[in-house]
């Protein structure tokens, strides 16, 4: 049964005419005749009574109607929502980034893009997880760190270079240094994410190229107590760089950690052999866009 030869029969129910219909379809009558006599053949019985030069609708021919108009319908809808999602009217979006980087780059950036896209779903879920889920297809696009040797099937795109500082109360001794030796750190209390946390594990692995341990650091597993400890002199920690410029706190100073610089590189990623809405590709531009702005807004900060 094909879609062409519903539509012959429904433009034929419509006129009750086979040379009427066949008109309106641009067709001649003898193909209108054939392709419902296939139809008839394939469901086994006849869809209309042939009376003299009049036709009615058989009981089958009743049933066969009122299907395909709900199919036609269906279509109908299909096309809508597809036009729709074109015009970026509708439709979903499944985000993973790594926990800690909605403070940066999802915020800001996802008012701005609902007030411009608002019937579009957006759901960004943090996890660290994000490589394996954008491989399995549970997410769309992926914001995480640069994976060594990605699946073939993984599309990866620098995003930024993200450099990780001190974040230190502003009348700390330290805070009035531009650049620190990263042992220093030894000396202080520190404040970390969970050990799950993609931040927490640059820094181990700089306190092992370091050479050094930390000692009954403050766990925490939000940033905002983070900030609110090291605002109040707690104990400092180490964060992104560029978020700290962004967040601008007025009693939190930025310092430069050398040897080594925590650093990582950040990317978007997805898969390749999916199909790829037009929801997907402006997200990433709009991702790019709004780095593009807080590198920018970054580099003009004084210190």
């Amino acid at each position: 049964m094909e879609l062409r030869q519903l539509e012959y029969f429904a433009a034929i129910c419509k006129e009750m005419h086979f040379s009427r219909a066949a008109e309106n379809l641009c067709t001649t009558q003898s193909n209108l005749s054939q392709q419902i006599k296939f139809l008839e053949n394939e469901l086994g019985l006849p869809l209309f009574d042939r009376i003299g030069k009049r036709i009615a609708l058989t009981e089958a021919g009743q049933i066969l109607l009122e299907h395909c108009r709900k199919i036609f319908e269906h279509i109908d809808n299909a096309k809508g929502a597809i036009t729709d999602l074109k015009r970026m009217e509708s439709g979903r979006l499944d985000i993973g980034i790594l926990p800690g980087d909605g403070d940066l780059l999802f915020d800001a950036l996802l008012v701005n893009f609902h007030l411009a896209y608002p019937k579009l779903s957006i759901q960004v879920t943090e996890t660290v997880n994000v490589y394996e889920q954008v491989v399995d297809g549970t997410i769309d696009l992926g914001v995480t760190t640069v994976p060594s040797n990605p699946d073939d099937r993984i599309a990866v795109i620098p995003l930024f270079h993200e450099e990780f500082a001190l974040a230190i109360h502003s009348d700390h001794p330290l805070a009035k240094s531009k650049t620190i030796p990263f042992e220093r750190l030894e000396q202080l209390k520190i404040i970390l994410f969970g050990s799950e946390h993609q931040i927490t594990k640059v820094f181990q692995v700089c306190c092992q190229e370091a050479g050094i341990s930390i000692h009954n650091p403050i766990a925490t597993s939000t940033l905002s107590t983070l900030l609110s400890l090291v605002e109040k002199g707690i104990g400092a920690s180490i964060l992104p760089r560029m978020l700290l410029d962004y967040l601008n706190h007025d009693h939190i100073s930025a310092v430069k950690l050398l040897h080594p610089t925590p650093q990582q590189d950040i990317c978007i990623m997805y898969r390749k052999d999916k199909f790829m809405g037009q929801a997907a590709k402006v997200f990433i531009a709009e991702l790019q866009s709004f780095i593009q702005g807080v590198t920018e807004r970054a580099s003009r900060a004084p210190g």
